[in-house]
C-alpha cells in the first residue's frame, strides 16, 4: 500500500510561501503589494487565505500531482 505525497507536500510548501508577510502581503498597507515587510493584517490573511486555497485545488485536481512512496 503506497501513499500519495503529493498534495501533502504542496500544501506544505504553499502554506510556507503564501504566508502573508513573509515573502509578499498582499494587500499592503501602503500599496497594493509589499515585499518581505513582516507585517500581516486581517484582510491580509483573507486574500492569502483564498489565494492558498485555489492554488492548491489547482495544483492536487485539476494538475493531478502525485508522488507515490514504496
Amino acid at each position: 500500500m503506497s501513499a500519495d505525497w503529493g498534495p501533502v507536500i504542496v500544501a506544505v510548501v504553499l502554506f510556507i510561501l503564501l504566508s502573508p508577510g513573509l515573502l509578499i502581503q498582499i494587500p499592503g498597507k501602503m500599496r497594493v503589494a509589499e515585499f518581505g515587510n513582516m507585517v500581516t493584517s486581517g484582510i491580509s490573511i483573507l486574500v492569502h487565505a483564498v489565494l492558498y486555497f485555489c492554488i492548491l485545488t489547482i495544483l492536487t485536481i485539476a494538475i493531478g500531482i502525485h508522488i507515490h512512496v514504496n
